[in-house]
């Protein structure tokens, strides 16, 4: 089984979308907004294609030729949208860089391709990319904000006006471009060794997208948070421009919640921390409550842990306690996700199951899909029209992808219209991903059920052996010990080891609410993490985890550390993968503490 509804009316090329959106939604109002100097500022499609075409102007004022990359490190929000279809437009090479990029990563990928120009945020990005780039300035930087050695963005009109010529150039331009050339080169995360830059034609992504659009309910409006540096976000972006929803962009992360109730939005993409925390911070409305209404409160999220989220197999029973826990629930559920949420999009990872049951049985249900920058992104996806969903699985394929699993290692085979053209540059790498049968080898082990549904296992380049010859797989250990609230993120341990063990980052909100609960005070985080009675209990967190697991994978020891991993300390990439060398380094006494029994 596979999701096959295919949309036969999807433009070939990219920036056809916004052709396409003025044709059919062309009245709407509003299709991105963003807060700009404290102001919500709205553009409806008519004004994005203006912007784009004055930007892809002058991109041609300034030399760019088809197939020139042009680099974006630009915040989330409408203006790198219009940058990215400037850049298509033209036939340039849209080259997506996180503003948080690290140095040797940027350093690497400004010397593989070679931008010819670059859009960044401010004086401080092209500080860094000087400092990448050996001490001398790019040649063509385009600012958003008052910059030196740059053109200011808001200047770029100035550059094409009385130049109508540039009008007739560009026309030529864009009907130059087909289906099949190279829109753009992403670099991966870089998780094992140098980024790797993934390059996908019109064609991978718009074929995957024309069999993605109907795994979604229709709805008006949405609001935007990751980085469209991302494929996934910039991919849900696309989506929705060819659905006509309004796009919203949140402030920032944190702002998340708040904007969907402002904007009364119907969806937002996310990742699972933030699902995670947004459930956290809904139990929190309970601990608020007293007495029956209470105990009532936690009752309902009792029931909806473990809801049918498929709502097929659900008794009448189940249905009237279902019915009851949305109506008793009703104040809780708008104060805290606004009300006309319809359903929630994540990727990255997959969401823990008794979230997405949860979230089903409150009314709006979570949308996940497994994939990878290599595919386009999509290999599988759940369908909520069409109620094809499981908690724990990412879905069902692609209905354009060949996707079957490799009868020796589980490796995720695909093959498909939507899996890149290649590496950037490194020919060899790419024959390595492709087998004698032309499938991409994912380097993920999976499952598939009888019905068709897709259940990640973990990375094979992550497993690992233990000394009784026990071979781990580390991240679907990670997984499960993740199904614990009170645990935030976990690294499991136990190359050439006697037992697998794993340190351990604890949700520290919740952790130091149940510490307040038992009359437990400490003045830092290291007091807790260290105390024996935290470490108790953290010891039933982590033998749930071991009940569902076999018993020579168990995870025997663990320890507690009292800061987060993230990117900006090197342990986490850019989008939230966790670097295990990295980590393993930073704690390589942690580590060898765990086997020192």
């Amino acid at each position: 089984m596979s999701n096959n509804n295919y949309c036969a009316d999807m433009p070939p090329r990219i920036f056809d979308l916004l052709e396409y959106y003025n044709a059919h939604y062309g009245n709407k109002q509003c299709l991105f907004a963003y807060k700009h100097k404290g102001q919500w500022v709205k553009y409806n499609g008519k004004d994005i294609a203006n912007m784009v075409e004055t930007v892809a102007m002058s991109l041609i004022h300034l030399g760019v030729q088809k197939n020139d990359r042009v680099a974006i490190m630009v915040d989330s929000n409408p203006l790198w949208n219009v940058i990215d279809f400037a850049i298509q437009e033209v036939g340039g090479i849209v080259v997506p860089l996180h503003t948080n990029i690290g140095l040797a990563d940027l350093s690497y990928i400004i010397n593989q391709c070679k931008p010819k120009v670059f859009f960044v945020r401010d004086n401080g990005l092209i500080d860094k990319l000087v400092k990448a780039n050996g001490g001398v300035c790019p040649e063509i930087i385009i600012s958003m904000r008052p910059a030196d050695r740059a053109i200011a963005y808001d200047h770029l009109p100035e550059l094409v006006q009385g130049k109508p010529e540039l009008r007739e150039t560009l026309k030529e331009a864009m009907e130059g471009v087909v289906p099949d050339d190279i829109v753009t080169i992403v670099y991966t995360s870089g998780t094992t060794g140098e980024p790797k830059g993934v390059m996908l034609s019109h064609g991978n992504i718009t074929s995957n997208m024309a069999y993605n659009v109907d795994c979604v309910p229709r709805i008006d409006r949405a609001v935007s948070h990751l980085p469209l540096s991302h494929i996934f976000e910039r991919w849900i972006q696309y989506i929705r421009i060819y659905c006509g929803i309004e796009i919203y962009y949140a402030e920032n992360a944190a702002t998340v919640l708040r904007d969907v109730q402002a904007f009364r939005a119907n969806s937002f993409s996310t990742v699972p921390r933030v699902i995670e925390k947004m459930y956290e911070y809904f139990l929190q409305s309970g601990e608020r409550k007293k007495g029956i209404n209470r105990k009532l409160f936690y009752k309902a999220v009792e029931i909806a842990n473990r809801y049918d989220e498929t709502g097929n197999s659900v008794g009448i029973g189940t249905k009237i306690k279902v019915a009851w826990i949305r109506r008793f629930l009703h104040e809780d559920i708008r104060n805290v996700f606004g009300g006309e949420l319809v359903f929630i999009t994540s990727g990255s990872a997959s969401v823990k199951p008794h979230l997405v049951k949860f979230f089903a049985a409150l009314g709006f249900p979570v949308e996940e899909g497994y994939g990878m920058t290599e595919t386009s992104p999509t290999i599988s996806s759940t369908n909520l029209p069409l109620g094809k969903i499981k908690a724990g699985s990412v879905g069902l394929p692609c209905g354009n992808l060949d996707v079957k699993l490799d009868e020796a290692t589980k490796e995720i085979l695909v093959k498909g219209p939507s899996v890149m053209k290649g590496y950037y540059m490194d020919e060899e790498k790419t024959k390595s991903m492709f087998d004698a049968e032309g499938y991409f080898h994912t380097g993920d082990m999976g499952e598939m059920d009888s019905d068709g549904f897709l259940y990640i296992k973990g990375r094979i380049n992550d497993m690992f052996k233990t000394s009784m010859g026990v071979f781990v797989a580390p991240s679907f250990i990670e997984e499960k010990l993740g199904e614990s609230p009170y645990i935030s993120k976990a690294l499991v341990v136990g190359e050439g080891q006697r037992f697998v063990a794993s340190i351990i980052v604890p949700d520290f909100q919740l952790l130091s609410a149940w510490c307040e609960k038992n009359g437990m005070k400490f003045d830092s985080v290291g007091q807790m993490v260290a105390d024996p009675r935290v470490n108790k209990f953290m010891e039933q967190e982590v033998n749930a985890c071991n009940a569902t697991l076999g018993s020579k994978v168990k995870v025997r020891r663990f320890k507690l550390i009292d800061h987060d991993w993230t990117v900006e300390n090197g342990e986490l990439t850019p989008s939230y993968k966790v670097r295990r060398k990295v980590i393993m380094k930073n704690h390589e006494k942690m580590v060898a503490s765990l086997f020192n029994v």
